[in-house]
């Protein structure tokens, strides 16, 4: 039985997938740097990878695999060095697939470096398929699970926009069919949830699960890239924030749809089942 190689697989997303491949009964190698020290779940297997590897370890690599599950680390913006030849090692090797994580909107948006993979894939003939999907319930429970714990605030220059967001756990869902049903090569999907949310609606839902109120701040854009540079985030992370946020007010990513539910036969997960379930992230400590 020849294999699924996940990228990406200790990450949010990438767990997902990981899941529910095995959930399927896939054979499942996890991509990862230090195979000894990955936390996997039961039955998959760890792989030494990284994007920086020759072109014949590469080979090594895919050796046994006929499908992939591709993912961008986020501090790789130079994808024709790093993504490019494993995509080619890919092909070399005869996969049948390649799913690859990328974006919204991304085929609007030359200048992302995940357009920049797509249109390679594209060019080269790999039989890619595309999901791309809004923005992560998860960014509540990571990125800003700090500030919401800790001064029970939603601090972001998203004004009154609304926001379709989708839970990582269902992106991992859809690939794992995708992967494993046919009919999905050169396929793109894009994932949304199914109702778009405010951060008001986010923190009054927020304020009910947990039992203390959480408030939407709405700062303005300039206290909010203030706040991320006292915090000492560097200049490039705060470009890439003042771009995101001003797409949002414009609610770029405020249509909702149904395609989770349509490819795995149910519905996408609700923002009261994501809050519910990762409760426990805000909860101050002691």
């Amino acid at each position: 039985m020849r294999a699924v190689l996940v990228t990406g697989a200790t990450g949010i997303v990438g767990s997902a997938v990981l899941d529910h491949l095995l959930a399927r009964g896939e054979r499942v190698i996890a991509a990862v740097r230090n195979p000894d020290g990955a936390k996997l779940p039961d039955g998959a297997q760890a792989r030494s990878f990284d994007f920086a590897m020759t072109s014949a370890e590469f080979d090594r690599v895919l050796d046994g695999v006929d499908r992939v599950f591709l993912m961008r680390p986020p501090q790789i913006e130079d994808v024709q060095r790093y993504l490019f030849p494993f995509i080619d090692a890919a092909r070399r090797n005869r996969v049948r697939q390649l799913v690859f994580l990328s974006l919204q909107g991304v085929q609007f948006n030359k200048r992302t470096p995940h357009h920049a993979v797509e249109q390679h894939l594209k060019a080269s003939g790999a039989p890619y398929t595309f999901l791309r999907p809004n923005f992560f319930l998860q960014n509540l429970s990571s990125i800003y699970a700090e500030e919401i714990r800790d001064r029970s605030e939603i601090y972001l220059p998203a004004g009154r926009s609304y926001t379709a967001m989708i839970d990582a756990r269902d992106i991992g869902r859809v690939a794992a069919v995708v992967l494993t049903e046919p009919g999905h090569v050169g396929k793109a999907y894009t994932l949304s949830g199914e109702h778009p949310l405010s951060y008001h609606k986010i923190a009054t839902e927020m304020t009910r699960v947990l039992g203390r109120p959480i408030t939407y701040a709405r700062p303005s854009e300039a206290d909010y890239l203030a706040r991320l540079a006292a915090q000492g985030r560097p200049a490039d992370y705060i470009a890439v924030q003042k771009m995101i946020y001003r797409m949002v007010r414009l609610n770029a990513s405020a249509l909702p749809n149904r395609v989770v539910r349509k490819l795995t036969g149910q519905p996408a997960t609700t923002l009261r089942e994501f809050v519910h379930d990762y409760r426990d992230v805000w909860q101050p400590e002691g």
